[in-house]
């Protein structure tokens, strides 16, 4: 009997047990080394990854270094490379451009990452619940979605900055991507609707598995590649309308800023006018340029890294290479064994 029941397929184990490392090792690879060998695989994601860490040194140890800009700390309107000391050249103030760019930095970084993080995450919520749950649910979030996102977005900004006055860097990264989280979620939602069907999503329904952990394990993956493109998206759109509106003087000036700069060099020296500051409105322009080239950059690279034909072949390529080390060993391993018996 016992015989009988050791063989019983009830009770037969594995050939292949996984282990604690193991199972960690496999989820590394498939979140973070898989995605990364894609990425750098892809020259989008080397220029992007070179270019989106250069400023990150810049917003958080380049202000250690670079002492802070005040007036009359150097010649006025000094031509780039024209003096070692100041290498992107003075404002009129005698301000060096290099200095106001770098400690610029810190407060563009503060507010792209709570905007975007704030708008994709509520995006990402709505969007979620308003396609899992429909009916009167789905209705309510996108009429109020619709409702806002009907209003033109510089005029909605200007009342929003008229209330709130915001002087702190994530308050106004916030302010600035309200529209866009309205934007996500519509968005998110027309993916959530076919998922919902899906057969996966039925058998943990039916096995009463909760909403909140249908929505984390069965819906959310599916939609990372949305999310992931839609935050660095946001933080593209929180450079260009910061920038835009500190140029106009609609958000106070109470820290640096490179919209500062760009309304400083057209109020006070005309830098459009005048060749000797027009590098006054080059640099602060490079430097917004710069940054949002490495973003869209990223996310075109991102595209690939969730590519699931990418990731894939990638797959393969190392299962492969795998083999051919497996099998290399077994090969040293008859000879050393055929040698022995000699």
């Amino acid at each position: 009997m016992s015989d009988a029941k050791s063989d019983s397929v009830f009770t037969s184990k594995a050939d292949y047990q996984q282990t604690k490392l193991g199972h960690f090792q496999e989820q590394l690879d498939r979140w973070i080394v898989a995605p990364f060998s894609i990425l750098i695989d892809d020259y989008r994601g080397r220029v992007g990854i070179i270019i989106v860490t250069v400023y990150l040194l810049m917003g958080t140890i380049g202000p250690m270094f670079i002492p802070v800009p005040t007036s009359n700390m150097g010649p006025r309107l000094i031509q780039p490379f024209e003096n070692p000391n100041f290498l992107l050249g003075t404002d009129a103030q005698g301000r060096g451009l290099l200095a106001l760019m770098v400690h610029a930095t810190p407060s563009m970084l503060k507010m792209m990452i709570a905007g975007a993080l704030f708008g994709n995450f509520m995006g990402t919520a709505l969007g979620v619940i308003a396609g899992y749950k429909g009916g009167t649910v789905d209705k309510a979030i996108m009429t109020v979605s619709d409702t806002i996102g009907s209003i033109p977005g510089l005029p909605l900004l200007l009342i929003i900055v008229a209330i709130v006055e915001p002087r702190n860097p994530f308050v106004v990264g916030i302010i600035l991507n309200i529209q866009g989280l309205f934007g996500a979620s519509r968005g998110l939602r027309a993916q959530v609707l076919p998922l919902v069907d899906e057969e996966h999503v039925e058998a943990s329904r039916a096995m009463g598995k909760s909403t909140s952990g249908i929505l984390v394990t069965e819906i959310l993956p599916h939609l990372l590649p949305y999310i992931f493109i839609g935050f660095l998206g946001g933080m593209t759109g929180i450079i260009t309308a910061s920038v835009g509106l500190y140029f106009l003087g609609v958000l106070p000036f109470t820290t640096l800023n490179w919209g500062v700069v760009l309304n400083s060099a057209y109020q006070s020296a005309g830098a459009l006018y005048t060749p000797e500051a027009a590098h006054w409105l080059i640099v602060p322009l490079v430097t917004i340029t710069g940054l949002t080239f490495g973003l869209t950059m990223l996310a075109q690279a991102f595209d690939q890294v969730f590519n699931p034909r990418v990731r894939s072949r990638h797959l393969g390529r190392k299962q492969a290479g795998e083999d051919a080390a497996d099998d290399e060993v077994d090969v040293q391993t008859a000879q050393e064994q055929t040698g022995m018996r000699v």
